[in-house]
């Protein structure tokens, strides 16, 4: 692989180039050859990146174009985000193998690794790119070309005065131990020294018993003096501290860097929520026109969409199913120029992927626009290709028409259509279940009988009766009729007509949630599949809040950071005020505050350089804390900037949040570049729920715009959550206020910048 291939690349059958891939000394990063040469950055992609690398005819666009090939010559390498996959052929299956094994090992050597061996590894590839003539020496000209190279513009003088003291042979160049000297100062944490000095004493060693009382300062009450000599043994680096049950400033860093010791609980990223209740009890992971890569006007489709938004955890999908050649249905958006897929084809995607990140059950929402002789090839289609996995009938012929926990439901595919009613009209028609996207529902209920006939679809027995547990259904009025109606009833709004029972009929809306499924789309006019936010939808119980998974931006980050715990299975446990059929909660009337969250942004580490081809472009830092929630706790505030340092920018800045539905709440960590004359730039951000954030001091591992590590980019912050409750009782003591740190304003062993 350091060697390099020479693939064949395909993208159609008539665009199949040969280019050569090559993997970098940095054993992290792969270079390839493109027809026109462009900027560095442009020919590499990283291996934290892949989402999956797949053997044989595995991906749509070698299912399509590959046919020529052998399987054993080929691969896909599919990436996390928008970015499209790599169709590679071999020049022999030897050689395939070679990339698909070494690839495997560097991803898994990847997610082995310590955030504190990814920072060594990341210091070094730039500093063997900083040696610009290789003699593995390192002139003054090529340090100050390494500062720049990670985000940083240290003052000359102090810089040179750094150099000096490290160069101990006195030959204006570092070599070997000077270089690693002087990477030592560099990365040096007076924050986290102090933080460790506070307790260890004179001594500079954390004994088990003073680890403990840091512990139970950072809110872990239930740490015990084991739980301490468990942490020594697991991130002490030095073998004699060990033995003696001791833990050195090193180790202590890794221990804050590690999972362990992240914003994130730990005990979250695995199911811990109780499964076992009916479905409508839920926040479901869920996608809308699932099958468009880009916009909805004229953007490609493809069976990829499907396997990436599987890929993120997303339970409910959409298959808008037109009437197709050959009798086969298709799927696209309708009346637009996106191209069309294959019904069968979508449906063979999720029984391949549908189960590879979640075992939760899947409900695919079907948009019917197909006559009957095509209804009844997709529920051919459905029954051949999902076998068993598919729900034909109900599992409690007690209830049949409660809805089923996700644990009952695990493995299984549930669909979303129309159900035709017990006594047939006397053409046997009901309406489609086409989204109305003009928003004239209330005139259009209106509407005289010879309309309806006119606009009304016959709907095929055999696709009616696979809509089980999901019939949807028109929600006319949150008016209790004079027969409830059954849960099994699914309704689909539009995120206007939603917002408009939220403002008129809050508390209806939200005891209607507590037991049918209720399901939101973005209005039609978003023509470049725009989003909007999830926030408000989850805070009335709607649970398929459905949003286009191709499209960034905060609305997604919103949606990934609701399903980012419990195991990242697709599904979240509603707050019992939002499950309960008699509650008395309205999102637009919380009361009074509850809660308050107190944030202290201390430092950032490793900010990446937005503009690499620009050596002197250097981010200017800030921080902007965001709560999403109901209305009344919606905020965001922000730090200064940092001018010129995205190495290790120092704020020291607290900002302070009253909440007053903590359970509802997101927090959402943000960094921008700032910038005077233009909005800022994007550098990155990390979201998370506040039932979910642990206190003290924590690290923030960011992530980009498209949801992909930037390790080692992190923040470091001290977190303090009060609830009214615990105020002026023990609970107040769980945080203690944090010594405000006095570092220079710039960071890191620099002074503030010359600039």
């Amino acid at each position: 692989m350091l060697r390099g291939s020479r693939f064949c690349k395909i993208r159609s059958p008539t665009w199949q180039k040969e280019r050569l891939y090559r993997l970098q000394e940095d054993g992290l990063s792969v270079w390839f050859q493109r027809r026109i040469p462009r900027a560095p950055s442009q020919h590499i992609f990283f291996v934290q990146h892949i989402e999956a690398i797949r053997e044989g005819h595995q991906s749509e666009g070698l299912r399509h174009f590959g046919g020529a090939f052998e399987p054993a010559r080929c691969l896909t390498i599919a990436f996390k985000g928008r970015r499209k996959n790599l169709d590679l052929v071999a020049p022999t299956a030897e050689e395939a193998q070679r990339w698909v094994r070494g690839l495997a090992k560097l991803r898994a050597r990847l997610d082995a690794m310590s955030q504190r061996e990814r920072l060594d590894h990341w210091i070094h590839s730039y500093l063997h790119r900083a040696d610009s003539n290789q003699d593995s020496k390192m002139s003054f000209k090529e340090i100050k070309n390494l500062l720049r190279m990670v985000n940083l513009d240290m003052n000359d003088m102090y810089a040179y005065g750094l150099f000096k003291e490290c160069d101990r042979s006195k030959n204006e160049r570092l070599e070997g131990p000077e270089i690693e000297e002087f990477l030592r100062r560099l990365l040096k944490r007076p924050e986290l020294e102090e933080i460790f000095h506070r307790y260890s004493g004179e001594d500079r060693v954390l004994s088990a018993s003073e680890l403990l009382e840091f512990l139970e300062d950072q809110g872990e009450h239930k740490a015990t003096l084991a739980h301490a000599q468990q942490l020594i043994h697991t991130y002490e680096l030095n073998e004699t501290a060990k033995q003696h049950e001791l833990m050195t400033l090193d180790g202590f860093m890794m221990y804050l860097l590690s999972p362990e010791g992240a914003a994130l609980d730990l005990a979250h990223t695995r199911v811990f929520q109780d499964m076992d209740q009916p479905l409508a009890h839920y926040f479901i992971s869920s996608s809308h026109n699932t099958y468009l890569t880009d916009s909805q006007i004229g953007g490609p489709s493809s069976t990829e969409a499907y396997v990436r938004a599987f890929a993120q955890g997303c339970r409910c999908v959409e298959l808008d199913c037109w009437e197709g050649p050959g009798g086969e249905p298709v799927i696209y958006h309708g009346h637009t120029l996106t191209s069309k897929i294959l019904f069968r084809d979508v449906i063979q995607a999720v029984r391949e992927h549908a189960f590879t990140v979640s075992p939760y059950p899947v409900i695919l929402s079907l948009e019917n626009h197909c006559g009957l002789e095509q209804q009844a090839a997709m529920a051919r289609h459905l029954h051949t290709i999902l076998g068993d996995m598919l729900v034909t009938q109900t599992l409690d012929s007690q209830n049949p028409e409660e809805l089923p926990s996700p644990e009952r439901l695990k493995g299984r595919v549930l669909v979303k259509g129309k159900k035709l009613p017990d006594t047939r009209s006397e053409n046997g028609c009901i309406l489609s279940e086409r989204e109305e996207e003009d928003e004239e529902e209330d005139e259009e209920e209106e509407l005289g009988a010879v309309e309806q006939r006119r606009r009304a679809k016959q709907i095929s027995p055999e696709l009616s009766a696979l809509a089980v547990y999901c019939c949807a259904t028109r929600l006319r009025t949150l008016r209790p009729p004079p027969v409830p109606p059954q849960p099994c009833q699914v309704s689909s709004l539009s995120e206007r007509k939603a917002k408009k029972l939220i403002r008129e009929a809050g508390n209806s809306f939200v005891r209607h949630n507590a037991r049918h499924l209720t399901r939101v789309y973005p209005l039609g006019l978003r023509m470049n599949s725009a989003n909007y936010s999830p926030q408000e939808m989850w805070n009335s119980g709607c649970q398929l809040v459905a949003l286009n998974f191709q499209t960034p931006g905060y609305e997604m980050d919103l949606n990934a950071g609701r399903f980012l715990v419990n195991g990242q299975c697709g599904y979240i446990l509603k707050p019992v005020r939002l499950r309960s059929p008699n509650t008395t909660f309205d999102p637009e009337c919380p009361g009074p505050p509850r809660t308050t969250l107190t944030i202290q942004v201390l430092t950032a580490q490793q900010l990446p350089k937005l503009n690499t081809e620009k050596p002197n472009s250097i981010v200017d830092p800030l921080v902007r804390i965001e709560i999403h929630g109901v209305p009344a706790d919606c905020a965001r505030k922000k730090t200064n900037y940092v001018l010129n340092n995205g190495f290790n920018p120092r704020w020291g800045q607290t900002l302070e949040f009253q909440l007053r539905v903590p359970e509802l709440a997101l927090v959402r960590f943000v960094v921008e570049d700032y910038d005077a004359t233009s909005p800022n730039d994007f550098v990155g951000q990390f979201t998370l729920p506040l039932s979910s954030l642990k206190q003290g001091y924590r690290h923030i591992h960011l992530l980009s715009k498209d949801g992909a590590s930037l390790s080692p980019a992190t923040l470091f912050v001290h977190i303090c959550i009060r609830s009214r409750a615990t105020l002026g009782s023990a609970g107040a003591s769980l945080c203690p206020t944090p010594a405000l740190w006095s570092g220079g304003r710039d960071g890191g062993p620099a002074p503030p910048s010359s600039r």
